[in-house]
């Protein structure tokens, strides 16, 4: 499961804008082929398909991907979400790129953009104009591939996104119910760019533009590709590991899981870690490059620096893309994440190591936000993966540099690493100077188990405390939401987040400063059902503490497989891959509504059944606890069966007593 998107509206409520789109069209990336004309290109050098709407924004990939090429000299256009039902025209319009296609599925996996947790099908899509769902196909990683090799069998296709990139080896389909190899051997594709993109999406480019064949590009970074079996290496060495292969973690579901340790391992190394191996058939293996290193401050600049325009197409005239309007007054100050959930995909998809953007590059955007012609004020979110993991990293760069730790904070924050929020503060302030602001809030999740950690450094433990301070009383637009996730010490252990008693110390100290602030703001957590390792006992022990907490619970979500996370592979599995121990999971639809109910225990329509449970589950402790007003339903139901008992037998008597009078004489 990927890693929420957390808006936080601003203070005031946001109307909605249609940005100005009398602006000259030549100011976005190209579309079609008259605005390609426009702008002077004759043949285009690289034509990308998304399954999102073009915004021209750095927190959309295609974006991003087209603009690093744009500068980079070459002549670039975009097909956002083609129609795959029709004659085909959208794939037909651009003509045949000089080096490549380009397909994204979108910035989300395309199943979770599609499906719920329960596999029914959504009603809406975040990242379409209208927010109209049935816009993109499912898997249109695969769709748009077939569709461009039949009509282009000669030009080189290159995935990305998110879809793509976890799907890079042997995968867990949650919405099949069944393991499938990496979507190399699904799609008609030529390669992989898996994570961020650009600096593999530059060197394709490169070397195709100097005549190298697709073929024989075996050695970029951050790519995978389908070689013969004959270069698989005999055995695991320092520079290569040998997976187990695909037929073989089709008939033991062990072996898959046991792949995945290694999987998370290099991908977690500072320097990419070893190239990875796995045998798809008799006659072919894939092959996947280790990952770059963490991009400097001056590459991530580049990046964010690009001359985005910010806003939408002007094809989308009158519609509003609502994942466009979660973003557009925010900015993303890092990339990477070192909490390692168990859950979440960043770390595979962007590294465990931050990139951080510098002090000017983040304002230069700020003060681009504020120059917007629908800027109320309000800046939405200063955030990143984690929002307070801004310019962290280790003390010592060596032991960083060999470490293959998945997460720095579990069980407990690395001694090596790093934890001070002091340059996050000054970015804060600086940011809070601008002409025109009246406001910047933290949108993007916070860990709280960071901020709140004691070094024993007493510098950083007092900027620390100094951090969660102003985060409080000058960055919560209302509400601030934080992800406990659950509240079992061994659910957390499986999903490796902290216990449950620091969430306690966090709220006291929220409580605590909105109290001496004079501040009425909301606490909203974030927690998961069904996660493997998790029971019906542990759902039922957070309710009642929840409960305790006066919590009504609002953004909670049943555990959804995703590829290429440790819970994933716990789930498909039953074995944890680090520990080789079997885990118990929910995996039907019967034993995950159990399990999600839990989060409604207040809503009178789920009380029977969750009385019914706790007494199943030997736990009928908790049901006083979660109903203290309320009959036990089984006293209820005695009562019920003895009062139709009574009923039944004065009926009998009745009916007996009339057999026995004695009929009167006409």
């Amino acid at each position: 499961m990927t890693k929420r998107n957390i808006n936080i509206s601003s203070a005031q409520p946001q109307p909605e804008i249609i940005p100005p789109y009398g602006m000259d069209n030549s100011l976005w990336l190209p579309t079609s082929a008259k605005e390609a004309e426009a702008l002077g290109y004759g043949q285009l050098d690289v034509i990308l398909f998304s399954g999102d709407a073009y915004v021209d924004h750095p927190s959309f990939g295609a974006a991003v991907i087209g603009r690093t090429l744009q500068a980079n000299g070459y002549k670039v256009a975009i097909v956002p979400q083609p129609n795959w039902r029709d004659d085909l025209r959208d794939f037909r319009k651009l003509g045949k790129p000089k080096l490549f296609f380009g397909i994204s599925a979108g910035a989300m996996d395309s199943m979770v953009n599609h499906y719920t947790a329960a596999r029914r099908l959504r009603s809406d899509d975040a990242y379409t104009p209208g927010g109209k769902h049935g816009m993109r196909p499912d898997y249109p990683t695969i769709v748009y591939a077939e569709i461009l090799r039949k009509l282009y069998p000669d030009v080189p296709i290159v995935a990305g996104g998110i879809e793509a990139s976890m799907r890079r080896l042997s995968h867990y389909d949650y919405w099949q119910n069944r393991l499938r190899p990496s979507i190399l051997a699904d799609a008609p594709i030529d390669m992989i760019s898996y994570g961020m993109g650009e600096k593999s999406i530059l060197e394709i480019a490169h070397r195709l533009k100097n005549g190298e064949n697709i073929a024989s590009i075996t050695d970029i970074r951050q790519t995978a590709i389908i070689m013969p079996l004959t270069h698989l290496p005999a055995d695991t060495d320092r520079n290569n590991i040998v997976l187990n292969p695909y037929t073989e973690c089709l008939k033991d579901k062990r072996k898959q899981s046991a792949n995945f340790k290694h999987i998370e391992q290099q991908a977690n190394k500072f320097d990419g870690g070893a190239t990875l191996w796995q045998q798809l058939s008799d006659q072919a293996c894939v092959k996947v490059n280790p990952m770059y290193t963490p991009l400097t401050t001056e590459e991530i600049d580049k990046s964010y620096d690009l001359p985005y325009t910010r806003m939408p197409h002007p094809r989308y005239r009158g519609k509003r893309i609502p994942a466009y309007d979660m973003i557009r007054h925010s900015l993303c100050m890092h990339r990477g994440c070192f909490g390692g959930c168990s859950f979440c995909t960043i770390s595979a998809h962007q590294g465990k190591f931050i990139a951080s953007r510098s002090k000017a590059s983040i304002l230069k955007e700020a003060r681009a936000i504020t120059m917007m012609p629908d800027f109320k004020g309000y800046i939405s979110d200063l955030g990143g993966p984690s929002a307070n993991m801004y310019g962290m990293g280790g003390h010592d760069k060596g032991k960083c540099a060999v470490c293959m730790r998945p997460s720095c904070l579990h069980p407990s924050p690395c001694p090596n690493l790093d934890t001070s929020h002091k340059q996050l503060l000054e970015i804060y302030h600086e940011v809070d100077k601008l002409p025109g602001l009246k406001k910047s809030f933290v949108g993007s999740g916070v860990r709280y188990d960071l901020a709140m950690h004691k070094t024993g450094i007493q510098a950083t433990d007092n900027v620390n405390a100094e951090y969660c301070s102003e985060l409080i009383r000058n960055h919560v637009s209302g509400r601030l939401k934080v992800a406990p996730e659950h509240t079992s010490d061994f659910v957390l252990n499986i999903m490796r987040k902290p216990s449950f008693k620091q969430f306690y110390q966090f709220k006291s100290l929220f409580d605590r400063i909105n109290q001496k602030n004079g501040l009425r703001q909301q606490l909203i957590p974030y927690f998961i059902s069904s996660h493997p390792g998790c029971s019906e006992a542990d759902m039922a022990q957070l309710a009642a503490d929840t409960r305790n907490l006066g919590m009504h619970l609002e953004q909670v979500q049943d555990f959804t497989p995703t590829p290429m996370t440790v819970s994933t592979e716990i789930y498909y599995s039953g074995y944890h891959p680090y520990t080789g121990e079997a885990v118990y999971c929910a995996v039907t639809p019967e034993h995950k509504q159990a399990q999600r109910q839990y989060f409604f225990w207040y809503d009178k329509a789920n009380r029977p059944g969750i009385i019914k449970s706790l007494h199943r589950i030997n736990r009928t402790d908790l049901v006083r606890e979660l109903f203290p007003n309320c009959q036990d339903f089984r006293a209820q139901e005695r009562h019920k069966n003895k009062k139709q008992f009574n009923e039944h037998k004065i009926n009998d008597t009745k009916i007996k007593a009339i057999k026995q009078k004695p009929r009167r004489k006409l």
